[in-house]
């Protein structure tokens, strides 16, 4: 039983992180901003969810490095710095990241 349980949690981590985009600990791993809509900025929260301020509007184009990502509900947060700003810090939807 034990054996059973420790490789359902196993696996379950491993989904959890996902492969291959934004879902574990990325290290210093490059995405684009893209798919805003044209006259709207995707909103750069102080924390998962959009119960969070918001620091910064982020043009598509802006580049950022994710960090790791938390689902909260049906939306997957990943934690970014700016590129060219690496002080600014915040989260932003993976629904608009594409990895460079």
């Amino acid at each position: 039983m034990g054996r059973v349980m420790a490789s359902v949690l196993a696996l379950g981590m491993l989904t959890a992180c996902g492969a291959g985009g934004p879902g574990g600990l990325l290290g210093d791993g490059r995405y684009e901003v893209m798919g805003v809509e044209e006259g709207d900025m995707l909103k750069l929260r102080a924390g998962p969810g959009t119960g969070f301020d918001v620091r910064a509007g982020l043009p598509n184009g802006t580049i950022v490095h994710a960090g790791e990502c938390q689902r909260l509900g049906a939306t997957r947060w990943c934690e970014v710095t700016l590129d060219g700003t690496p002080g600014m810090r915040g989260y932003v939807s993976q629904s608009y990241l594409r990895a460079l």
